[in-house]
């Protein structure tokens, strides 16, 4: 299923192998990754985990989302994910990430609510989830403005991270 969407500013469409560089990229500005762990100083290892992200199938209306503005469709703002916890499941995390050009200018909530609609209206998922770091008040903001509810703090392999869930039971259509 290759889906694609599109807001009023934005277009979201399969991210592929055509965003390598642009994903690449946007991970090497440290600000970026500053609270998202992943092997972004160690080259090698970072182009074969965005190569093997970029390869998984993660289901029927799952996956990776790359975003461009409408007025510049060739301008990559970053990606947008619906895919399982951490590649494996079984939940669903929605998760995004913009390069530093596109931070606060809503981008990540607007890209994000046609994919909340598409979890619980097509793909029926009973939730969501998200876990932030919590020095990320950015990403909280955004999981709050798309109807995610704080329900507690989580550790991942390590670090402690803000927990969001959205049941499909507090999702509005329309």
């Amino acid at each position: 299923m290759q889906l694609t969407f599109e807001t009023d500013r934005l277009l979201l469409r399969p991210r592929s192998t055509m965003d390598f560089a642009a994903c690449l990229a946007m991970d090497r500005d440290p600000e970026v990754t500053k609270y998202v762990a992943g092997p972004w100083s160690n080259p090698v290892e970072h182009e074969q985990f965005l190569r093997n992200r970029l390869a998984a199938s993660y289901g029927d209306g799952l996956g990776y989302w790359s975003i461009f503005p409408k007025s510049e469709p060739q301008q990559f703002l970053g990606w947008i994910l619906l895919i399982p916890y951490d590649g494996k499941g079984p939940d669903i995390e929605i998760g995004w990430r913009l390069n530093r050009l596109s931070w606060g200018k809503g981008y990540a909530t607007e890209a994000a609510r046609p994919l909340v609609r598409h979890s619980f209206e097509v793909l029926r998922l009973e939730k969501i989830v998200a876990d932030i770091h919590p020095e990320n008040e950015p990403s909280m903001r955004v999981a709050a403005k798309i109807g995610m509810r704080f329900v507690g703090d989580v550790r991942y392999e390590g670090t402690l991270l803000k927990s969001y869930r959205m049941a499909s039971s507090h999702h509005r259509t329309g």
